[in-house]
Parts: structure tokens; sequence; C-alpha cells
């Protein structure tokens, strides 16, 4: 079973966003188990509102999601996404030592840039596979390849040793809206640029996991 953490140690990077729409991403390749464990609980407030039955979900802590985990790989599961708390770095380094890849995603900002390196930090720690995200980000307008502050903050996160996965997640409305619907933006909106984006973002993410052995 492949394992995608989503962490971070600072809030509102849109850890949940991207775990609501890679858990639909992932069960299209294999039965996918979402894991909510932010006490925050927006991956639950999501998939409340999910007429779909999959991607399925459980919560977890730190006292259970060795055991989730180990269920899900007995009930055949080819792929659990993880959504973590923001400020809880036992858990999360807990996670990460479990997960195939941890995707750490960062807006590009001055705040979003300099907490990534604690994550960083506890991943070098923990010999733990990493991609950086750029979330959140301006749309790109006609003509350009990324915005400039898109391109400086890749080059903050290059020269911290970070690997940064090619493309960022644009601040569009159609993800929000997808989300409020319990879907994914491909479900929603399958032809709009956001799900370009996310889609093309996923299909580097499982393509890095593919590159790891399956963790149980």
């Amino acid at each position: 079973m492949h394992v995608i953490l989503i962490a971070t140690q600072k809030g509102g990077s849109g850890k949940s966003t991207l775990a609501a729409h890679f858990g639909a991403l992932a069960e299209r390749d294999g039965r996918t188990l979402l894991i909510d464990a932010d006490p925050q609980g927006s991956l639950s407030f999501w998939y409340k509102r999910r007429a779909a039955e999959t991607p399925l979900l459980a919560k977890a802590d730190g006292t259970s999601i060795a055991s989730t985990l180990e269920a899900a790989e007995a009930d055949g599961c080819a792929w659990a996404v993880i959504d973590s708390p923001p400020h809880n770095a036992a858990l999360t380094a807990s996670m990460m030592s479990r997960a195939t890849v941890t995707v750490i995603p960062v807006r590009p900002g001055p705040f979003d840039l300099d907490a990534v390196a604690a994550t960083l930090a506890m991943a070098r720690s923990l010999k733990a596979p990493i991609a950086c995200i750029i979330n959140a980000a301006p749309p790109i307008t006609r003509g350009e390849t990324e915005t400039a502050i898109v391109a400086e903050a890749r080059a903050v996160l290059v020269g911290m040793g970070a690997p940064v996965l090619p493309g960022q997640i644009s601040q569009r409305a159609s993800l929000s809206h997808a989300l409020i619907t319990g879907q994914s933006v491909n479900e929603y909106d399958p032809d709009s640029r956001a799900a370009a984006e996310i889609g093309a973002m996923w299909s580097a993410v499982s393509g890095l996991a593919h590159t790891f052995p399956r963790k149980p």
C-alpha cells in the first residue's frame, strides 16, 4: 500500500484541500482510504457532503494511526492519503516514518517559506522521501510560465535543498465550490484549469510514490 502523507508545521497551507482531491483521484488507481488525522476535521466535513461511497474515510490519532494503516492494508487498499495536523510534531513524525512520500504544500509567501524549514528538518532526520508542492498560488496569466512570486518561492525552496514538483496548484474558486458539494474538482468541473492542475500534480505524486517500496 502506498501511503501519501500531506504535512507541514503551519496551518492554512491547504492540506485538507489536497487530501480530498488526491484521495478522489487515487481511487481511480485502486481502493483508497482517506485518513483524517487533523482534529479540526476539515476532511471529514467534506466527506459528510460526499454522495459517492468512495474513497473510504477513517479518523486517526497518535494511538490509532498504525492500526488504521494496518487495517487498510489488510482490506486491500492500494492507497492511503493522510491529512495531518499542523502543530503536532510527534504525530507528524510518526506518520512521516510510515509514509511512502510526504507531500509538503507551500504557499508562495514569506510565512509559509519560513515555516517549511521545520518540516524539511524533520524529514531529513527521518530520511523520509518528500516533495514540496507550490499551493494556492496566483494563477498563471497568458504568456507566462509562472508568476514572479511563484518563481521566487521555487528558488527559495530549491536553495533550502527541498525537492519541488513542477507546476503549481492555483488559487481558484472551483476548488472551493467542489469541496462544498463533497466532490473533487475533477468531478465538479473536469474540463477546468483547476482540474488539469490537480490532475497533473497527482500524476507527479503517484508517479513518485511508485519509485519507492509500498508500506504497510
